[in-house]
């Protein structure tokens, strides 16, 4: 697409949609890679009121101060004011145990909520294009997903808005040569250990050569996909007026009010999904124990409890006395804690090659465990005995000599059998259950940052 084309693609894009108009003050996020530095071109040739916002998260180093420094040269030549923020994004990892990418993601989105009130901006611009909401309907396809992880990328939440949605990732690299834009690229982008990548440099190339037309043909599709969650959102909705009522801080679903018309599973779903966040295989659990009339038992999200009283699902949010016990029964596959999920994996001794592994994986001797196992928050008076040590140490003193932060601490969950604490999920095992020269059969627990 030719510079002049993509402009007006631009202009027709954002006047479909109301994106924003040349009324708005609008903050541009500046990584200093080409999508980005397409984009404030693109602003600032179309006359738009911008200032810059850029990110410094500190986690690669000179790189990153480097980027800092082009985006800050080049906003200084297009006059255009730019803020930057350095960010201790490995401390704030620690502090809080989220991942990399939700620490960063919250960092970000927080600081520019903040310069919008101080700036006055009244719309952030983020520079995500097609490719990139082709990839994200592939990482949630892979992930599993309901129908709304397979719409790709939002061109608006709130007041963050993706103009450049309707471009490729090949229009905006020809704009940028042709118009001699300045960009750098994050060497990481290069790195096939990360599930977009491997779909960027793997999948979708393969898929383009089976059809030269799969880049168009994904957009359409991802524009009616995003159709249809629209109007499965209006029907959610409606149903909530009618299904749905809150009191005292608790949500209530009366089951019974959803029209048998309507997928009552799928119903439930949406309603738990989009509003409180229960991931598919949480609510397809709560679903099963629905049908068999079972009542008091709880389903956890992050924020939320679930309960199952008399038909009806009650929704509140976790107190921090809730220590959000699950059951784990043989056959579970996963168990969510918190911002975490543990999957679980049976195998034998013979299928072990490598015993000294991160803290956030467990191996168990299954033959010592008693089923079924229950996961739940740490409660004071906890012990266990360290793996490698004799004697019994309480959980609330190991954090303390771990030097957890106290906030992370009230996010801890063991895993327990019977009495008996099995792991100090993510830290350290149970010396009882260690894998000993007679072990046949192991549990094998991965913890993975959601």
């Amino acid at each position: 697409m030719q510079t002049e084309a993509l402009l007006k693609a631009f202009e027709k894009y954002v006047e479909r949609h109301e994106l924003f108009s040349h009324e708005d003050k609008i903050l541009l996020t500046v990584s200093g890679g080409v999508d980005s530095m397409v984009m404030l071109s693109i602003f600032i040739r179309l006359g738009y009121n911008v200032e810059v916002a850029h990110c410094n998260f500190g986690l690669r180093g000179k790189e990153s101060d480097e980027d800092t420094e082009m985006v800050e040269q080049e906003c200084k030549k297009l006059g255009v004011v730019c803020h930057t923020k350095n960010f201790d994004t490995t401390g704030e990892m620690a502090r809080t145990g989220d991942s990399m990418e939700m620490t960063a993601r919250r960092l970000r989105y927080e600081w520019f909520n903040e310069l919008c009130r101080t700036e006055g901006c009244s719309v952030i611009a983020v520079a995500h294009h097609a490719n990139d909401s082709i990839e994200t309907f592939f990482i949630n396809l892979l992930r599993g997903t309901g129908l709304r992880g397979l719409t790709g990328i939002n061109r608006q939440y709130g007041r963050v808005v993706r103009p450049l949605l309707y471009a490729t990732r090949k229009d905006i690299l020809e704009y940028a040569v042709h118009n001699h834009i300045p960009y750098r690229e994050d060497s990481s982008n290069r790195s096939t250990k990360y599930l977009r990548n491997k779909i960027r440099l793997g999948l979708l190339p393969m898929l383009q050569e089976i059809n030269q037309r799969f880049t168009p043909l994904m957009r359409g599709n991802l524009y009616r996909l995003n159709d249809a969650q629209r109007f499965i959102d209006v029907t959610i909705d409606h149903i909530r007026e009618t299904a749905l009522h809150s009191e005292n801080g608790i949500d209530t679903i009366d089951v019974s009010a959803i029209d048998p018309m309507y997928p009552r599973d799928f119903v439930i779903y949406e309603l738990l999904n989009s509003s409180y966040g229960f991931k598919g295989d949480v609510v397809e659990e709560l679903n099963k124990a629905l049908k068999r009339g079972v009542t008091d038992r709880r389903f956890y999200s992050r924020d939320y409890v679930a309960h199952l009283d008399r038909g009806n699902i009650m929704v509140a949010r976790i107190e921090d006395e809730d220590d959000c016990e699950v059951v784990v029964e043989r056959d579970d596959m996963r168990s969510y804690c918190g911002n975490s999920v543990l999957y679980y994996e049976h195998t034998d001794i013979d299928n072990v090659s490598e015993y000294h592994l991160p803290s956030d994986v467990a191996l168990i001797d299954e033959s010592k465990l008693q089923y079924p196992l229950h996961l739940r928050r740490w409660r004071e008076g906890d012990t266990f005995i360290p793996f490698g040590m004799a004697g019994r140490k309480k959980v609330g003193d190991y954090l303390t000599d771990q030097k957890v932060p106290v906030i992370e601490r009230k996010r801890q969950f063991v895993l327990v059998s019977g009495e008996d604490i099995v792991w100090v999920v993510g830290r350290r095992t149970d010396d009882r259950f260690r894998i000993g020269p007679n072990t046949e059969n192991i549990l094998k627990v991965t913890k993975i940052t959601i």
